[in-house]
């Protein structure tokens, strides 16, 4: 039981080193607007898959996980340097669309309640 915690929290201090790494990044393929959504470290601590959101259309999301696959080794000498870790793990990147669906949800109850929402509807029924 201990190990399941340990684990997460490590994912959440790779998460944030990883965030601060990937801003500092200078490379033009990967947007401002990339954010790591989460990091799930495997058990052994070898391996660690990161869900990034990108905003942008096909190509700019498949740039920008290409620049990452590219800028790898830097970001996992960055990732040791920052984590101390015995092994430091190997980052793989995967796009997540996760924070656009968020901004979809919120467009569409910004909608919704533009347009009088559901309780209104029920009086406007009732009357």
């Amino acid at each position: 039981m201990a190990s399941f915690k340990r684990t997460d929290r490590i994912s959440e201090e790779i998460k944030r080193a990883l965030s601060d790494i990937i801003r500092e990044l200078k490379d033009p393929r990967i947007p401002l607007m990339t954010s790591v959504v989460a990091v799930d470290v495997s058990g052994d601590l070898r391996y660690a898959k990161a869900l990034i959101s990108i905003m942008g259309d096909g190509e700019t999301k498949t740039a920008a996980i290409k620049g990452l696959k590219s800028a790898s080794g830097f970001i996992r000498r960055e990732l040791g340097s920052r984590v101390r870790l015995r092994v430091t793990p190997e980052v793989i990147f995967e796009a997540s669309d996760s924070i656009e669906h968020g901004a979809h949800i919120n467009e569409l109850l910004h909608q919704v309640m533009k347009e009088g929402g559901p309780n209104e509807r029920r009086d406007e029924e009732n009357n």
